[in-house]
């Protein structure tokens, strides 16, 4: 038997050792970077398998109108959720939910037996008062109730394409819901508990609650009181038209904020599965492109004055019907045309050939030049989806018919928030604003403004003196020419009428279909408001801007202007009456008259009388105050001594 040496003993003590050294100091490295290194990463992994979340919708950001108006909102419509592997007794679970929630056994059975943590069905999402009660009164283990909401439009069909809804889980799908989804979404809360292998809670260790954030509170540049007006009018021109659409804008000048936004047909934006999807889809304020008609004509003589290529006092011109331009015949509306007239008349009477003469005066690249600076052929970048930018000529297409059809708005395709804003441009001193919707995000709880919106200024398209120019212009149209129906009583307008033939499918113009407009702004020396109007193929009507749409403007900036409290004033153009209208009448001072002395003023006014006296002791409207002949007058009569009375 070999006998092992004191030495190599000794050294395979120490290489035993030694290893057993390095074993333990990799034991306790691996130990330490588990413990120090990676412990916060596999704690996690060990909570997310124990863990089961139960996740809470945050409430969504209210949409309010510039004065706090509330035009979305959120209403309780609480989830129920359950936990399959806590469920003991599916059989009768899924029986008492096939009762409740109207649905199949088989289907409520199939659903709470699912191989997951947690289900959310469907048919279990936004019930009712009553659904919920039921359900708790039950007492059902793995059955949970989630605080949840839906959306809310207090005002139905109201601002409906501007608003936009939400989806089942209160996303954003169309309109101002989908453009600022995130801001008005917040951010999601959880409760989470934990659960052995078998997915039985364990008590013992304590929930974590995670409180859901709500989303920020939308205020709008909308302004409720103008666009319950913009609203009423439309229904009416819907009921006396039946037209295949309609649209009108409403607009700030002086920073592009929209003041009111509506189109027919329209929708409840909590029903809209009943709809055609065309419905909701098109925006038409934004969406629609088509050719504008003699409101574009405003562009043209924005150009011409500014380039002074005209004098609209000094300068004349001839129309006799129709202008020859580059071989074509280009005719005026009006059959026989305006004779001589100043610049100023042709501006009037939206006399076609004129307007040609201005466009060729001003040459191809100067006036496509303008029209290019005033936002045509690009989108404003207003804060809503689908926005179209309309189709204009190129350049290497533009000859002298181009030239001249594009002076009196045909031939280009425009949108009608493109139009609104370049008219604004052209009458509040030349700036061309970016329009919005968006004023201001505050914050849910404390109410602070959390960002503000700024007007955009795109940039200066004209002098001061050209844009005074144009309102003085445009305000004689309303008073002396084709914009009569716009004209307010005490309140000075300005405006333009269109009409504009529509193409066909077989690129033809249309005959007896057209898209009718008027595009007003008022007080006319220093404009508060911007309305523009189109009614797409109004029935059984002369389709006529001034006929259709002027009057329906005149109504809607009066009453605005009358809402947002503007005093009515004296000094604007006096309206030259044709016929069939009838002359306003002065409304007379008969305070202090008796029942005899009434007489004579009841040719051309309609009295009402209130009261037991001789004498009349107030009336109604004011005297000074202009209404139609024939209007009514109330009275109200009381004795001439006020001591009877006492």
């Amino acid at each position: 038997m070999k006998r092992v040496s004191n030495v190599t003993m000794r050294k395979r003590l120490v290489t035993v050792f030694l290893c057993a050294i390095v074993i333990f100091g990799i034991i306790d490295f691996r130990l330490g970077y588990v413990q120090f290194v990676i412990g916060d990463v596999l704690m996690e992994r060990a909570k997310e398998s124990w863990s089961r979340d139960i996740t809470f919708e945050p409430e969504r950001g209210k949409i309010l109108d510039k004065n706090g108006e509330v035009l979305a909102e959120n209403v309780t419509a609480p989830t129920v959720m359950v936990v399959p592997r806590q469920i003991q007794e599916p059989q009768k679970v899924a029986e008492h939910f096939a009762d409740i929630l109207d649905i199949t056994v088989e289907k409520a059975y199939q659903e709470i037996t699912q191989n997951e943590r947690i289900v959310r069905f469907k048919e279990g999402r936004k019930l009712s008062e009553e659904q919920v009660e039921a359900i708790r009164t039950l007492g059902l283990d793995g059955v949970y109730i989630a605080e949840d909401s839906k959306r809310h439009y207090p005002n139905g069909t109201y601002l409906s394409h501007v608003l936009g809804f939400t989806g089942i889980d209160n996303q954003g799908l169309m309109g101002l819901e989908l453009f600022y989804d995130d801001q008005l979404m917040g951010e999601v809360g959880s409760l989470s508990y934990f659960s052995d292998a078998k997915g039985h809670r364990m008590p013992e260790i304590a929930d974590v609650y995670e409180e859901p954030k709500d989303g920020d509170n939308l205020k709008l540049t909308i302004d409720s009181r103008v666009q319950t007006i913009i609203e009423r009018e439309l229904d009416l021109a819907e009921t006396k038209y039946n037209p295949d659409g309609a649209l009108a804008i409403a607009v700030d000048p002086d920073t592009g904020g929209i003041l009111g936004m509506s189109s027919r047909p329209n929708f409840h934006p909590e029903h809209y599965q009943d709809v055609d999807p065309d419905t909701y889809n098109r925006n038409l304020p934004v969406w629609s492109t088509y050719e504008p008609g003699s409101t574009f004509k405003i562009i043209t003589l924005a150009a011409a004055l500014e380039e002074g290529v005209v004098d609209l006092e000094e300068d004349e011109f001839t129309d006799n019907g129709a202008i020859d331009v580059g071989g074509a015949t280009l005719h005026c509306w009006k059959s026989g045309g305006h004779g001589h007239q100043t610049y100023l008349e042709v501006v009037q009477n939206s006399c076609n050939p004129g307007f040609v003469t201005l466009g060729e005066k001003l040459g191809e690249k100067k006036l496509f030049s303008y029209i290019n600076n005033f936002g045509f052929g690009e989108k404003t970048g207003i804060d809503l989806q689908g926005e179209g930018k309309g189709i204009l000529f190129n350049p290497e297409q533009v000859g002298p018919v181009e030239l001249a059809t594009t002076a009196f708005g045909q031939g280009v395709s425009v949108t009608p928030i493109q139009q609104v804003m370049a008219v604004s441009a052209a009458i509040n001193g030349g700036y061309l604003y970016q329009p919005y919707l968006a004023e201001e995000w505050t914050n849910p709880v404390s109410d602070k403004t959390v960002e503000k919106t700024d007007p955009i200024l795109k940039e200066r398209v004209i002098s001061e003196q050209t844009s005074s120019e144009i309102r003085k212009a445009l305000e004689s149209v309303v008073a002396k020419g084709t914009g009569r129906g716009a004209y307010v009583e005490g309140y000075r307008v300005g405006g333009k009428t269109g009409t504009a033939q529509k193409v066909g499918e077989d690129g033809k113009y249309m005959s007896n279909n057209h898209i009718v407009s008027f595009i007003g702004f008022a007080p006319a020396d220093d404009p508060e408001i911007v309305v523009y109007l189109a009614i797409d193929n109004p029935k059984d009507t002369v389709q006529f801007g001034g006929v259709v749409a002027a009057p329906i403007v005149g109504n809607v900036i009066g009453d605005s202007l009358r809402a947002l409290g503007v005093e009515p004033r004296k000094d604007g153009l006096e309206k030259e009456y044709q016929w069939p209208d009838q002359p306003l009448v002065e409304v007379p001072d008969l305070r202090g008259l008796t029942r005899k002395d009434l007489q004579q003023y009841l040719v051309n006014l309609s009295i009402e009388a209130s009261g037991s006296g001789d004498v009349i002791v107030d009336q109604a409207p004011e005297p000074g105050e202009k209404i139609e002949q024939g209007g009514e007058v109330r009275l109200y009569f009381g004795d001439d001594d006020p001591n009877k009375n006492d």
